[in-house]
């Protein structure tokens, strides 16, 4: 599997992003560099691409798919791409406030920690549906990440199409996110043009 090695901060300010929406809660005291010529069109579509993956810790060819599932699907590619996005399940442990950063959901989720409807499942990018009920693992119970998100839920705001229950360890999935719910910097117009040219 290929890795990311870039420092997190470095790529948030190359981006543009807040470290905060990667989990991360740091400033940077540096200035922003001054470009000097404005960027075109092309850079600025690549740009929200980049972006995307980098929030959700996606690869090309693997984001490229979820692109090509969404365009296959009716209604708008950009809100449907970003609902499939959403849906994975490292991110939605992320959401309800069970990791610290989608990093940590990712790795929580590769060592097994969570059971999707009873099932164990160590995939990140399983995709949760409607009504399912992500568990912890009963073994997994008082593991350092997950007592420290069971101390400190609330601190971080769930989305309305996910319930957090952190006193049972239980996330419930309500509904699949609409766009009003999926409160990310992203246009993803801009990402429908760059994929469709």
């Amino acid at each position: 599997m290929a890795i990311d090695r870039t420092p997190v901060l470095k790529r948030c300010r190359q981006l543009g992003i807040d470290p905060i929406v990667m989990g991360i809660n740091k400033e940077s005291h540096r200035e922003p560099r001054r470009r000097r010529r404005q960027e075109s069109e092309y850079g600025m579509q690549l740009r929200e691409k980049q972006k995307a993956k980098f929030i959700y810790g996606v690869l090309e060819k693997q984001f490229r798919r979820y692109y090509e599932e969404a365009d296959r699907h009716p209604g708008k590619t950009g809100d449907t791409l970003l609902q499939i996005l959403e849906s994975r399940l490292d991110n939605v442990v992320y959401r309800a406030g069970f990791a610290a950063t989608r990093r940590q959901a990712r790795q929580l989720v590769v060592h097994g920690h969570f059971l999707v409807n009873g099932k164990k499942v160590n995939i990140p990018s399983y995709r949760v549906k409607a009504h399912d009920i992500i568990d912890v693992a009963e073994k997994s119970m008082n593991i350092h990440p997950l007592v420290v998100a069971r101390e400190t839920h609330g601190e971080r705001t769930v989305p309305a199409w996910l319930e957090a229950r952190p006193n049972r360890m239980r996330i419930l999935v309500h509904q699949l996110p609409v766009r009003e719910q999926i409160v990310i910097d992203v246009q993803e117009q801009m990402i429908v043009e760059l994929y469709s040219k």
